[in-house]
């Protein structure tokens, strides 16, 4: 656990509440609404939140040693909160000092709201529109937008939402949208492979009012304000989150390794060559995991020119990891890990939605291969 003021704190709430709901929260695909509330009011979710707010002015760093922990136990839980400290850093960056104090409060639950149906995980172009809405003096702008995925769907108190611009120029800008907005639905449900607890369903914005003053940051300078304050905590926290899950998938293989006889031979399965290599592979996986998150932590606290690099290359390389550590420890474990009642076998299917949350691993590849090109990450390469 992170030695970090904290700890106690959030080791209280993972083995009081997290990690006994876990399982259910998986099983009934439901939002892990205890779970969060408690973090809230353990002043979790206030973490990232500047103090002069009343948060716990933690950094980037406090935050993806959070994720790593959540991961370890509930992967729903940890992209809930994931995605809250995303939407966190928006609202820092645009100094939104009412969000951020009700965050710091302990009621308010934010999250992203950026891919969308006609344009998929290609957040960085969203279709969604803002118009001005109003006649004398009064200044409102309309939200229409059909959004493909957005965790936390129904259940945050409000979502940094993303549109063509009002009237600048520039590929986005972005809003807070209040959850109570009229117009404002979630337009499906979420039956996933993993991260069954996620609430990541699409929502629509049918003729939503909010004013201008919702605006956060500049008229079409959303994306510039996505790439250098979301951005990074989204992929390094999602890279924790599956640091966490490879820790959590080494540590159930050596206990089954453990525990299981082969009772014709006398011998734990933790006795034979195979199994053993088998699981050091797994623990080397995870430790090169988080080293790669530690360094690209320290490149960002240091502001190194290799940090936007390294800051790309994170989630990618992690979630990739995690998908192969899970596919090892399921040959590691046999039939044993199939089963439902088997945490491997969560692991496994929630493994693998690093791949596809946008920017996807291939999305993210390509951006590393444009930087290495000193190409511009987005637009025409050729």
């Amino acid at each position: 656990m992170p030695s970090q003021p904290f700890h106690d704190a959030l080791t209280r709430v993972i083995e009081e509440v997290v990690a006994p709901g876990a399982t259910e929260v998986d099983a009934a695909g439901a939002f892990p609404r205890k779970q969060i509330d408690a973090l809230a009011q353990a002043g979790l979710l206030a973490l990232t939140v500047p103090a002069e707010f009343g948060g716990g002015g933690g950094g980037l760093r406090d935050a993806a040693e959070v994720i790593r922990e959540l991961g370890a136990v509930c992967g729903s839980t940890a992209m809930v909160v994931t995605m809250h400290y995303s939407a966190t850093a928006a609202l820092t960056a645009a100094g939104d000092k009412e969000t951020l104090s009700a965050i710091a409060a302990g009621h308010h639950l934010s999250t992203l709201a950026f891919s969308e149906t006609g344009s998929r995980s290609h957040f960085w172009a969203p279709l969604g529109t803002a118009v001005p809405d109003g006649d004398d003096g009064d200044d409102m702008v309309r939200l229409d937008a059909s959004k493909s995925w957005v965790t936390s769907a129904g259940q945050a108190d409000s979502y940094v939402w993303s549109s063509l611009p009002l009237s600048a120029d520039g590929p986005m800008t972005l809003w807070l949208v209040p959850s109570r907005a009229a117009g404002l639905a979630v337009s499906g449900a979420f039956d996933g492979l993993g991260l069954r607890g996620n609430a990541s369903a699409p929502m629509t914005a049918d003729g939503v009012r909010v004013p201008r003053a919702a605006m956060l940051g500049a008229d079409g300078g959303g994306l510039d304000l996505a790439m250098a304050a979301v951005l990074p905590v989204f992929l390094i926290c999602s890279a924790a989150m599956s640091a966490g899950l490879m820790r959590r998938v080494a540590e159930e293989t050596a206990g089954h390794l453990q525990r299981t006889q082969l009772r014709h031979l006398g011998q734990s399965l933790a006795q034979q060559v195979q199994p053993r290599a088998q699981l050091a592979r797994l623990r080397i996986e995870a430790d090169r995991t988080w080293a790669l998150i530690a360094e690209t932590l320290a490149a960002v606290e240091a502001g190194r020119a290799d940090a936007q690099l390294l800051v790309l290359e994170v989630k990618a390389a992690a979630g990739e990891a995690a998908a192969d550590a899970a596919d090892l420890a399921l040959r590691a474990c046999g039939g044993a890990a199939f089963r439902k009642e088997s945490v491997v076998e969560r692991l496994f299917r929630d493994s693998r939605a690093a791949r596809v949350m946008a920017p996807t691993t291939d999305a993210l590849l390509d951006f590393i291969g444009r930087a290495l090109c000193g190409l511009p990450l987005l637009g025409d390469a050729a």
